[in-house]
């Protein structure tokens, strides 16, 4: 198990993807953030959803993704929406 697997909603597939979108640590997600860690795997993996940008911002935050509170979730959605 990396690093980032430590996190919540990060599992052994995701953890990969975020390096190959050149994110290693813990410390380079929180300062890449959600949304720009996404659009660097959907560069690559046009199946991401909204569920894995979700799982993103909740790994960022320390909880699990169906945790995040309506407003992000309404911040995320109309994102991924953006960009889908």
């Amino acid at each position: 198990m990396g690093e980032l697997q430590s996190l919540p909603n990060i599992g052994e597939k995701l953890e990969h993807q975020l390096h190959k979108a050149g994110i290693d640590t813990i410390e380079e997600l929180k300062r890449t953030g959600s949304r720009e860690a996404w659009l660097r795997i959907l560069a690559f993996d046009p199946s991401a959803c909204i569920m894995r940008l979700s799982a993103l911002e909740g790994a960022i935050q320390g909880v699990r993704w169906h945790r995040l509170n309506p407003e992000m979730k309404a911040e995320l959605k109309a994102f991924y929406h953006q960009h889908k």
